[in-house]
């Protein structure tokens, strides 16, 4: 490896380069490490983190309003946005730096540029325009949103503009039903501004369990989100009083802030795949194999390049893995399999394993279907009209736990455990002898009864 500069350059200082970064170095080995944007990637940076933090500032307007109802006494109150939002960049820019510090610190050198390829052993920065040569290159640069190709779109944002907004508009448009669009219409609304969440499809949230999607849906409109379905963006018009955007249904509506939560692909437009041989797909995600492994023998990828599980955590374990198989000699794939995840809606979602129609395609009627809807106690005394959602799923005579989805407060806390007991493939037995703790929100995934309708087949 002496003749190249780098043992190991990773392209991307997010979750999983900068994990891969580390271990590597603390193996002894020789690493580099480009990051066109701030160190921690889009989890850190403009995801997962700061969008949470956006999340729990919409919450405190909601137990406000809800306090009354528990004896406390509300004054006068007001929301400042720049104070949220200043706070939020404030803790990110911490944090970034303290992925430059894992690196610095484990004896990584990072440069503060994109590298593109020139050759599968040669990278070029993009800026100052220097040349680098390593052994093994790692691709993880992560996704960037998508927008469609809409007329008028350059009137809209995308998520990575929302977290860095001068003024919190008085109305909001979401374009979009996946995770990032029903989880901004949330934090917006909560916020105080008029929203109004505008989907092609006829549910939100596509690929998620029926059951979730029907329950998302209802929570939207609980927070007072506008939500039309089954229309498709076609123009978007600047006009002296905001924007409007046209459907191709006919409708138009009329708005302040336009926000394209339309999807992300992987970021590989520019990287220069092309001149090291690495294969991508149709979405330009790099093709890798169970050890992540390119076509090209010396180049990795890992993360949301890879469009695998677009998830930070998994990216965090790709990465482990990556560096167990090629420089400490231990062949290891990750499982991809059960992995918990949470949609943090208002109230959020947390879910784990199959959803109803991946489970009756893999197991047909061999398969029982646990559900339960509740208040929870909170809400009660709250006068909220909030329900709680959780949803069982088990395969054959011994009623093998394969999915759980919950819709309801604290739900990511609770899947991250039950995700434990889905991977361990416990049953539904096991669930059944565990004793409740009371009183709980909790308590009722060990206390469901079979849905009525079990044989019933719904599509995802």
């Amino acid at each position: 490896m002496a003749k190249y500069d780098f043992d190991l350059f990773v392209i991307g200082a997010g979750s999983g380069g900068v994990r891969s970064a580390r271990m590597a170095a603390q193996l002894g080995k020789r690493v580099g490490v480009a990051e066109e944007s701030k160190p921690g990637g889009t989890c850190v940076v403009r995801g997962c983190v700061p969008k949470k933090y956006l999340v729990y500032g919409a919450d405190y307007g909601a137990a406000i309003a809800g306090a009354k109802a528990y004896g406390w006494s509300v004054g006068d109150v007001s929301f400042d946005w720049k104070v949220l939002r200043d706070a939020v960049q404030t803790e990110v820019n911490r944090l970034s730096g303290i992925y430059a510090s894992i690196l610095e610190k484990n004896g990584a050198t990072l440069f503060s540029e994109r590298a593109e390829f020139v050759d599968a052993h040669t990278v070029r920065l993009s800026t100052s325009g220097k040349e680098i040569t390593a052994h093994t290159i790692l691709i993880a640069v992560g996704g960037r949103p998508w927008m469609p190709n809409v007329k008028g779109i350059e009137h809209a944002i995308m998520s990575d503009d929302a977290f860095l907004l001068d003024a919190l508009p008085e109305r909001a448009l979401i374009i979009g039903g996946g995770y990032i669009a029903c989880e901004f219409a949330g934090i917006y609304a909560g916020l105080g501004v008029k929203t109004v969440q505008a989907y092609r499809g006829d549910r939100l949230l596509n690929g998620f369990d029926p059951d979730v999607r029907s329950e998302v849906g209802e929570l939207q409109e609980n927070n007072g989100i506008d939500t039309r379905y089954n229309i498709s963006p076609t123009e978007i018009k600047k006009t002296s009083g905001g924007y409007i955007v046209s459907f191709d249904d006919g409708s138009k509506i009329g708005t302040d802030l336009v926000f394209m939560g339309t999807g992300r692909k992987p970021h590989t437009q520019a990287l220069g795949l092309e001149n090291a041989g690495v294969k991508v797909d149709d979405v330009g995600a790099v093709i890798v194999d169970k050890f992540s492994k390119t076509n090209k023998q010396n180049i990795y990828a890992v993360g949301d390049v890879t469009n695998r599980v677009n998830l930070t955590p998994v990216a965090i374990r790709e990465g482990a893995a990556f560096v167990k198989t090629v420089f400490d000699d231990t062949p290891t794939a990750f499982d991809h399999d059960m992995i918990a995840s949470a949609v943090f809606t208002r109230p959020p979602v947390g879910t784990v394993g199959m959803n109803e129609g991946q489970a009756r395609k893999a197991y047909g009627d061999k398969i029982t279907v646990y559900t339960t809807k509740f208040r929870p106690m909170k809400n009660v005394l709250a006068g909220k009209p909030q329900k709680c959602f959780m949803k069982l799923i088990t395969e054959g005579k011994k009623e093998r736990v394969i999915g759980i989805h919950i819709v309801g407060d604290d739900s990511p806390e609770i899947i991250q455990a039950l995700g434990i007991c889905v991977k361990a493939g416990l049953t539904k037995a096991d669930f059944d002898s565990t004793c409740a703790v009371h009183p709980t929100l909790a308590e009722e995934i060990v206390t469901l009864k079979p849905r009525e309708d079990n044989k019933t087949t719904l599509v995802t």
